[in-house]
């Protein structure tokens, strides 16, 4: 200011147009005004005169204030809603089947905005208790919100009733929580892979299990050996964000899933067993990831039986295509080794 006054600043054409004095004197009012009010409050002699009330002051940042003190400088009229330069697009591959030794749960670790690889090594499983995971697609941040609704939701159920909550029970109460926000921008859909311990462990609330959940059934040997209405045994069942809920033996849920239908449909069987389940699951990831830009980095894959849930060691995914790669060469090597031989014999 001592600089303005020096080189006669404030005489200008400029100063008067870009510093108004209704401005400054409209700002020196509300202080004023400020003070009065602050010093009309009722105050307490025991207190040393300190208010019993207080006065909350326009704040700066608030809309009225902006309106009323707006500075020809302020940046309020930039600060609008600006488009951003591409849809912020998500994707993943999440999956999991029932078969004979129990049910596998498998996601990849890739998260993704738009064109951007927000995090290469996100958990897309997350285990709820002892026998239930959940796979998570959609908008991770609503999908973790979501996920420790869930676990809280089950704790407290387990505490009042000293018994954990059915699958279907569970998948349930996680449909009528998410019915409400249906048309709304909540993304959210999640795989429940869990296995019910005790059977004939019905509810006796409202959120019981009931034959209204639909039934997507794509094996009769799996159908036949854990019927529809029997209550413990394996359970796969689907919820997203509108509240639908399906339950059925195989589910792929993202982007990546119409890859990775296309080598769980041809590959998987009922009688598989345990290294058969997780190569069939870590291969339909690994084919996913490779054809669907949105999905990748590595993969995770969960074992749930009826002692509970267990964990594979994360692995790599492109250890995977080094070894699709090797034995690719090595089938092109027999053939022209057979080829060779026919036309020799």
């Amino acid at each position: 200011m001592a600089l303005e006054d020096i080189c006669g600043f404030e005489d200008t054409p400029l100063h008067r147009k870009s510093f108004p004095a209704s401005h400054f004197e409209d700002t020196a009012t509300f202080f004023d005004c400020y003070n009065a009010e602050f010093r009309g409050l009722k105050k307490s002699v025991r207190n040393s005169g300190i208010p019993l009330q207080f006065f909350l002051p326009t704040l700066p940042n608030s809309p009225l204030f902006n309106q009323k003190y707006r500075s020809p400088f302020s940046p309020y009229k930039h600060l609008m809603t600006v488009r951003r330069p591409f849809p912020l697009s998500h994707g993943t591959t999440t999956l999991g089947f029932i078969f004979q030794g129990g049910v596998i749960a498998a996601a990849d670790t890739r998260a993704s905005a738009g064109g951007l690889v927000a995090c290469p090594a996100v958990n897309k499983i997350t285990p709820i208790h002892s026998h239930l995971v959940v796979t998570s697609s959609g908008s991770g941040a609503d999908c973790m919100l979501w996920e420790r609704i869930l676990g809280r939701e089950i704790r407290l159920y387990q505490l009042r009733h000293r018994r954990c909550l059915s699958i279907r029970g569970t998948a349930k109460l996680l449909s009528f929580m998410l019915h409400p926000f249906k048309g709304t921008d909540v993304c959210v859909a999640l795989t429940l892979c869990g296995w019910d311990k005790e059977a004939g462990n019905t509810d006796s609330s409202f959120i019981t299990d009931d034959s209204s959940c639909t039934v997507l059934s794509s094996q009769d040997v799996s159908a036949m050996a854990y019927p529809s209405s029997s209550n413990s045994g394996p359970k796969l069942i689907y919820v997203c964000s509108d509240g639908a809920r399906l339950q059925g033996d195989i589910f792929s849920v993202g982007s990546g899933s119409p890859y990775a239908y296309g080598v769980l449909d041809g590959r998987l069987r009922w009688n598989l067993s345990k290294e058969e389940a997780v190569s069939l699951a870590r291969e339909a990831v690994f084919r996913a990831t490779h054809r669907d830009a949105y999905s990748g980095n590595n993969v995770d894959l969960f074992h749930i039986t009826a002692q509970g849930w267990s964990q594979r060691k994360r692995e790599e995914l492109k250890e995977e295509y080094y070894r699709d790669m090797e034995r690719r060469a090595k089938t092109v090597e027999k053939g022209k080794r057979e080829t060779v031989l026919d036309a020799l014999g």
